[in-house]
């Protein structure tokens, strides 16, 4: 250590320097840091910037090209999009009209599409405007599915959708990868339908059917129906009742499971009202057995 000490020179000027050299990081490190690694990182995005802004008309040109070639992939394959929605519209109306039919609603059913493939048009799902007209009583004007008035309506509507789509779905998969092989594989995510007022306007053979999409429905998600209909509540797998109560002075609505005789009951009071007999008990028995 003598001997190296020994050898060292000492130089104002170059302490000077290095002392300038580390005040200088300090500052740096101080508004751009906190440490050196952060300041040089910013140094490099700086360039990198300038180096933009000398150079901007070839940047410029670049990310021209670059648009114009994103423009082009976007329109191919939003015509090619907009082609298969036309196929499929035409389709697909004629099913929902039938499911439609089948739930005690004599209605008309169309698929609008307009737009065009003009730029201030375009989204993330290509450049139609597609709209669901419906007339829900015969010589009544099409309307968008949005503005019909009874919940009842709309919610039927809703379900033969939904049934279409599902019965569409199902044959598409069995198409493309053969009935054998249907069962493998990720299956696709379930999910929530809730139907109510759903039985509004209908009773009998309508409401049995409404009933019976419900049940095939909910064979993939999770069907939740608030419904007066006995015919429909016997092909749930299970049951809740709800009812208001009055606690000190106030109304309170109660949701609560059902199971065995208790159930059975409860449709049966649906059968029959408040009153039940035993000829109601059994036919509720002889229903939830046979919509099972």
């Amino acid at each position: 250590l003598r001997d190296y000490a020994g050898g060292i020179q000492a130089s104002p000027e170059h302490l000077a320097e290095v002392e300038d050299r580390l005040a200088l990081l300090d500052r740096l490190k101080r508004k751009y840091g906190p440490t050196l690694d952060d300041v040089i990182r910013l140094g490099d995005e700086v360039s990198r910037k300038l180096s933009e802004i000398e150079n901007k008309d070839e940047v410029l040109a670049k990310l021209q090209g670059e648009l114009s070639n994103a423009a082009q992939q976007y329109l191919a394959a939003a015509r090619v999009i907009s082609r298969k929605r036309y196929e499929a519209a035409r389709k697909l109306e004629k099913i929902v009209e039938a499911e439609i039919n089948d739930l005690a609603m004599k209605s008309a059913f169309r698929i609008e599409m307009s737009g065009t493939d003009e730029e201030g048009n375009w989204t993330a799902s290509g450049f139609d405007q597609v709209v669901y007209l419906i007339s829900t009583n015969p010589g009544e004007p099409m309307r968008p599915m949005e503005e019909i008035a009874s919940g009842g309506e709309l919610s039927r509507v809703m379900l033969a959708l939904k049934a279409s789509v599902e019965a569409g779905t199902g044959k598409l998969r069995v198409a493309r990868t053969g009935p054998e092989r249907q069962s493998k594989g990720p299956s696709p995510a379930k999910r929530t339908l809730i139907f109510d007022e759903i039985d509004t306007g209908i009773g009998g053979r309508a409401a049995e059917s409404v009933g019976r999409k419900l049940k095939a429905l909910s064979r993939g998600n999770q069907v939740l129906c608030v419904t007066h209909l006995p015919q429909i509540a016997t092909f749930a797998d299970h049951h809740y009742v709800i009812e208001k109560r009055v606690s000190g002075q106030r109304t309170k609505t109660t949701v609560r499971p059902i199971i065995g005789e208790e159930r059975t009951e409860e449709v049966a009071r649906m059968l029959s009202g408040a009153k039940l007999t035993e000829t109601s008990r059994k036919h509720a028995e002889q229903m939830i057995k046979a919509n099972a």
